[in-house]
Formats: C-alpha cells, structure tokens, sequence
C-alpha cells in the first residue's frame, strides 16, 4: 500500500499572501478551495485539484497541517466525496483524527511526551519575550504558540531564536510572516510514521516546504519540497529532495503531477 502525505499551506494550497508573493493574484487557472467568512481565502490550481483526487483515488492521502482541526475543517473540497481522506494530521503532529474522530492513542503518547522532553508552554512564551520580536503572538490548541510579524527578523536575531529553543526542547519555523514556536515532541513525522505503521503502507510520497515538514520528509521515498520553501532554501538539511522548477500553485501543480507520473511507471 501507498500514501501521500502532504503539506497543505504554500504546498498544495494558496492564500491570497501567498498568490501575492509569488505574482500570482488573479491567475485564471485558480479555483478557490477555503472559505472563511463566506470568502474564498485559499486556492490551487483547477489540473492541481484534478490530480488530487486521481491521487486520493490511488493511494492513501493524509493531509498533514501545522493547521488546527478547526482551521483545517475550512479547507471545503475536503468534504469532496471524490477525495477519500481516512485520516488528517493537524497540529503539527499533537492530532491525529481518523474518520473525523481523534485517536486517542496517539493524543496520549504525545501528551506523555510534552510532560518529560521539553519546557511547558507558558515558560516558553515567557523566555519569548525577551527577544523583542514585533509582532501578535497566537497560540493552537494550548499546544505551541507564533508570531504574526511585522517586519523580517535579521539573521543574527534568528540564531539566537534558534539557541534559546533548543535548550527548552523547542525549536521555531518561519514561514512568510509566521514565526512558529514548537515542541520537539510535537512533530510531523512521528504522526505520519504513526499512521505508516498502522496501515502498513511500504511506499511514501511526501511534499511540504517548510523546515516542519522535514520532520516527515526525511522518511519519505518520495520526498517534494516546492522552489519557493523555507526547505528548498536550507543547503545545512541535506536530504536529496524533489525540488520543484515552479514556484507557488503551479508548483503544488507539479508535484501532483509527478507524483501520478510515478504511481504510473510502478504499476
């Protein structure tokens, strides 16, 4: 058995910001795939869509979200008959929901975890605040918290981002103008080599672009990562990823692509 695990925002899907950051605003080939307050927020391209469900329809697609289940729940082609998803990892990895219920089993394992290896939530949001970032911070789910922020963070404030976490067990991620603080417990990969050995999947297909994401991408067979990621970005993880030549919805195009390409040629 097979499955696909991947990624959702500015790897499958697109906000508004992100069409805006890769001049993409407006391109014909969109269909709106989230709504929020009765707007469409998210899209991706109409093949992308297409290819999806032809993907879903092959093998075992688990989306895999630092997204909360609420947040999640927006995306509304998901409650497509025509996309088969048994199970979604939101939260970074802390849920695992099967058939829109929580696995308890696994909620209890990372619970477990959060107690022994790391700093509780309020100490880290409090040893934050010391670094003077600018920006909103938000938490999930009473799980990790992240800076909505309103300017770039120099490269030298970013290293002692990164120093201070470690040694709490945390570490961070920036993706656009969200600087997320998360729990090494708490943690993609371990959710998706959870549902791999619950399945007994042998062949795994993964895409994401974010340094989160590496978490399960490193065990992939199959490991995409779009041109425009924070992975592509980064020589110092060195794992031989599939790096898309587009950028934006025409990459998330792409990868779906190949990943057809590829179920084809092992048939």
């Amino acid at each position: 058995m097979r499955m696909f695990a991947s990624d959702l925002d500015r790897t499958l899907i697109y906000s508004n910001k992100a069409l805006a950051d890769f001049g993409q605003t407006g391109e014909k080939n969109l269909i709106g795939v989230e709504r929020k307050d009765g707007r469409e927020v998210a899209f991706m391209t109409n093949e992308g869509l297409l290819m999806l469900k032809r993907v879903s329809a092959q093998m075992l697609f688990v989306p895999v979200t630092t997204r909360t289940y609420e947040q999640y729940k927006r995306i509304f082609i998901f409650q497509d008959d025509q996309l088969n998803i048994p199970y979604t990892v939101t939260s970074n990895g802390a849920n695992i929901h099967y058939h829109g219920k929580p696995l308890e089993e696994w909620s209890g394992i990372v619970r477990k975890r959060l107690k022994a290896e790391c700093a509780l939530l309020e100490e880290m949001m409090d040893r934050s605040q010391s670094l003077e970032l600018n920006g909103k911070i938000k938490t999930a789910e009473n799980l990790f918290f992240y800076y909505i922020l309103n300017e770039h963070i120099i490269t030298a404030a970013k290293e002692e981002i990164v120093r201070l976490t470690e040694s709490y067990g945390w570490r961070i991620s920036l993706q656009g103008r969200k600087l997320y603080f998360m729990p090494n417990p708490i943690c993609k990969g371990e959710a998706v080599k959870f549902i791999k050995n619950r399945e007994e999947i042998k062949i795994v297909f993964g895409a994401g672009d974010s340094v989160l994401d590496h978490d399960f991408l490193k065990f992939c067979d199959f490991p995409y990562v779009p041109n425009h990621g924070e992975l592509a970005a980064n020589p110092a993880l060195s794992h031989p990823y599939l790096i898309s030549n587009n950028i934006g919805a025409a990459a998330g195009e792409e990868i779906l692509n190949d990943v057809l390409n590829n179920i084809k040629e092992r048939v």
